[in-house]
């Protein structure tokens, strides 16, 4: 079993159901309209289903978040490594107290904090992920800074992992989030799905060296999360419902694509299945 790795078959995985008057703050957190609060409930549980049905023990976090939608998206304030988790520190600053409570579901669920960033530091689980079990990768923008890359970079070479790190685009700005994995998802050890035009040309590079294939997303299905996808096992994914030009080229390659409906909580607050999921073991 193992977690430094982003396609191996998920055996458990962290989720956080959405908290009906949390959906309240929907603007103040830059939600694109507000979220029906029954409709949401419905669609985090027919994800959960799906978790189950991929063979997935599904640990629901409970740990209060007062007054923030955003912390349905379990991938965020935490890293999964092979000896436990690392408290990461959001860059959103509505988003600082997810880490807190994140450790309080960890420790009932018997998952070990190793680590956690500090001060100045920020970083979120969107600006990264495992290529393969010694290597992280990692995206430098808005949300994830230098120092939070330099202490996490710390946490990491103890254990023999490294970092390769990676400019994001400006995009729209600040305002707007933009994670590394809002334009590439593993998906084996030879697959991706990508925007390509949003990559920056040393991780394509890097892809081409690993003998990585490209799945590409179409340009007019990029902002509706085309290239977040979560891979359930090996060239099997989950994705929300649409986006019918990236599940045809991914079936094409031999994807077995699963689809979820995410209108209230991933197309309004901009969080595909990679986002509303926190893999905490594989293999």
């Amino acid at each position: 079993m193992v977690i430094q790795n982003g396609y191996a078959p998920i055996r458990r995985v962290y989720v956080r159901p959405p908290i009906d008057a949390d959906a309240r703050a929907w603007r103040d957190y830059g939600w694109r309209d507000e979220p029906d609060p029954a409709l949401a409930q419905d669609q985090h549980a027919r994800l959960r289903e799906h978790l189950v049905a991929a063979g997935a023990e599904v640990v629901v976090g409970t740990a209060r978040v007062q007054g923030d939608p955003d912390a349905i998206y379990a991938y965020d304030p935490f890293l999964m490594t092979d000896a436990g988790a690392i408290l990461l520190r959001p860059g959103k600053p509505g988003r600082l107290a997810e880490p807190e409570a994140y450790a309080r579901d960890l420790a009932a669920a018997g998952v070990p904090v190793v680590g956690a960033l500090s001060g100045a530091a920020t970083a979120e689980g969107g600006d990264m992920f495992w290529l393969d079990e010694r290597t992280l990768l990692v995206g430098r923008g808005y949300r994830t800074n230098a120092e939070g890359i330099r202490q996490l970079r710390a946490e990491l070479e103890p254990g023999g992992a490294g970092i390769e790190v990676f400019d994001l685009p400006h995009f729209h700005g600040p305002a707007e989030c933009l994670h590394l994995m809002s334009f590439i998802s593993p998906l084996d050890v030879d697959l991706a799905v990508v925007h390509l035009p949003m990559l920056p040309v040393r991780l394509v590079e890097l892809l081409r060296e690993r003998g990585i294939g490209l799945v590409e997303v179409p340009d007019d299905e990029f902002d509706s999360m085309g290239p977040n996808v979560l891979a359930l096992a090996p060239r099997v994914a989950l994705a929300v419902d649409g986006n019918r030009e990236t599940r045809r080229r991914l079936e094409a390659v031999g994807v077995d694509v699963r689809v979820f409906a995410g209108s209230e909580i991933s197309r309004k607050g901009n969080g595909g299945p990679t986002c509303l999921t926190r893999p905490l073991v594989r293999g």
